[in-house]
């Protein structure tokens, strides 16, 4: 017979009770560090989807504008270089019909007029500063010298003759000039003047179509960091703020909001808001000297919108870890022996777990049924903790794929036009490159055929845009029909056609050029009769590095095609 126990003597606790202590707060601390690491891990990549999201809207809206400056700059400078144009002077009877032209295909070319070396203006698009001095603008003193594109700027002569921004705002114009050269001799300055809203009509259209929801927002700063553009027109408040190009954090900080982000995403404060904003800031590409202005393209979007799945995965994750360690510590107390060994066993398993020792797994033991439950229970709570973390990895990647297919959306609209379905000239840009390359490493013939609707603006006059669009859309496809797969036809704009023939010789494509002229013409258009094409073609030359000249004799073969008295097609080698 036992003794009994001392008065006063604690009475120690049974193993029962030992067992469901020990193992139930074993059980909950592993089970939430689980919970923890998990959670962690999956708030961590929602953030860098976010961060990924928003610095792609940023990367392509730079890159549309970049190439709009660029295609801007390139057209002011063929124009310029063209020596049939200006053989006759600076007001020839040629330059104003060429210059309406051209402010009508291109709606936000406010005025495109010519200087002549004393700075006084020739001849302009809609008859605004004629015979007016420019001698002291600087598009004009910057391009007498060579090609120059003036960064956004108020210009009160001009504003006031021609209608206000849709915005309310003051009106801003970009410049782009180039001298003009005939025979080695300057005779003046083509200076082009476009809107600012080009800017902001262009961005809206490249705003994701949750922005509204996700409060996403575009903002332009020059190379100063200086605010130039804001969503809705709302530069003034930012202003007076003193807002500048916002500071992201660096890529990886410490502590609670621990991100990684590509490209130069991040967190920074804004002077409108006392909240975080994740920023994403992509300096526009140069395309060229002249275009390169050292604008900065960011999007911003508050923090708590970009972020608002992080916060709830870690809460499921943590809710789900609750329930398994409940579950775990009311199991354990049922348990009413358990052996050292399988202590020890079980302890050093959920040491590798908590480590995340690859392969880690809870052993079964199976000195007693009630220590055999404990294990199983254990292992089935890390099953179903991984099977929740590769439910939210599959979230992650399904939400991924979403992203890749609205980008390649978004790619396939910046590259075609939307009137005709061709390429537009960024898209034909590309393929021209990929084309040129190849010809100059295999020594293959490369053409191209420059293609314009003769007397376009008297279809639109006559008979309505509306009209003229259905001859641009069946233009389109009676070329795309005759031509080969091989070959690519683009829309530069307005009535403006483009042919590249890979594969092809000056007198094949001179052919090619006479077919096509015949078969437009031998179509009559529905209600418009009978519409004509004139086309200038010319060949890549053996010494030519670059795709530039051969286009440049392209459209001076046309112009000289369209002198010749029109529907007809012309070549220069």
């Amino acid at each position: 017979m036992s003794a009994p126990a001392p008065v006063g003597a604690r009475r120690p606790w049974s193993l029962r009770t030992q067992i469901a202590v020990v193992f139930g707060s074993l059980v909950s601390v592993v089970a939430m560090l689980l919970s923890l690491a998990f959670g962690e891990l999956l708030k961590l990549r929602v953030q860098q989807e976010a961060a990924a999201s928003l610095h792609m809207v940023a990367h392509n809206a730079a890159r549309v504008l970049a190439d709009e400056l660029f295609e801007r700059s390139r057209l002011v400078q063929v124009l310029a270089s063209s020596q049939d144009l200006w053989e006759k002077g600076l007001d020839a009877p040629d330059v104003l019909p060429l210059l309406q032209r051209m402010q009508t295909t291109r709606p936000y070319s406010r005025w495109i007029g010519v200087a002549n070396v004393q700075g006084i203006v020739q001849t302009d698009s809609n008859h605004l500063l004629r015979g007016q001095s420019v001698l002291d603008a600087s598009w004009f003193q910057a391009g007498i010298k060579d090609l120059y594109v003036g960064d956004v700027h108020p210009f009160a002569a001009l504003a006031s003759r021609i209608a206000p921004s849709t915005t309310g705002e003051t009106q801003r114009f970009l410049d782009f000039s180039a001298p003009i050269h005939r025979n080695g001799e300057t005779l003046g300055v083509l200076g082009l003047h476009l809107s600012w809203d080009w800017a902001r009509d262009t961005l809206e259209s490249l705003r994701p179509a949750y922005a509204d929801h996700a409060q996403i927002e575009l903002f332009v700063f020059d190379r100063h960091g200086e605010l130039i553009y804001a969503p809705g027109g709302r530069i003034a408040p930012f202003v007076a703020l003193g807002q500048k190009l916002p500071q992201t954090v660096p890529p990886r900080v410490t502590g609670r909001d621990s991100l990684t982000m590509p490209g130069q995403a991040g967190l920074a404060y804004w002077n409108d808001a006392p909240q975080q904003f994740l920023t994403a800031v992509e300096h526009l590409p140069a395309r060229n000297l002249a275009s390169d202005l050292g604008w900065s393209m960011v999007v911003r979007q508050p923090k708590a919108m970009a972020f608002v799945g992080a916060d709830s995965a870690v809460a499921k994750a943590l809710a789900g870890g609750l329930v398994a360690a409940l579950l775990a510590a009311l199991i354990a107390s049922l348990a009413a022996r358990r052996l050292s060994e399988d202590l020890n066993s079980l302890s050093r398993a959920a040491l590798h777990i908590e480590a995340g020792t690859p392969g880690a797994v809870v052993p079964q033991a199976h000195s007693t049924r009630e220590v055999q439950r404990l294990s199983s229970t254990l292992d089935h709570m890390t099953r179903r903790l991984l099977t929740m973390n590769e439910a939210m990895e599959e979230l992650v990647r399904q939400r991924t794929l979403e992203l890749e297919h609205a980008n390649q959306a978004l790619e396939r609209l910046a590259s075609s036009d939307p009137l005709t379905g061709l390429l537009n000239r960024r898209g034909f840009d590309a393929r021209m490159t990929a084309a040129l390359a190849l010809a100059r490493r295999s020594g293959r013939p490369l053409s191209v055929i420059t293609i314009d609707i003769d007397h376009f603006k008297r279809v639109n006059d006559s008979f309505g845009h509306e009209i003229g669009d259905n001859v641009l859309r069946s233009l389109a496809y009676q070329l795309k029909a005759r031509l080969r797969v091989s070959d690519a036809v683009a829309r530069l704009g307005g009535e403006e056609f483009i042919v590249l023939l890979p594969d092809t010789a000056l007198e094949d494509a001179l052919q090619m050029a006479h077919e096509l002229v015949a078969m437009v013409g031998g179509r009559p258009q529905e209600l418009v009769g009978r519409v004509t094409i004139s086309a200038g073609l010319s060949a890549l030359r053996a010494q030519e590095e670059d795709a530039g000249p051969m286009l440049r004799r392209s459209d001076d073969a046309l112009y000289a095609a369209k002198t010749a008295g029109r529907n007809r097609a012309q070549a220069q080698a």
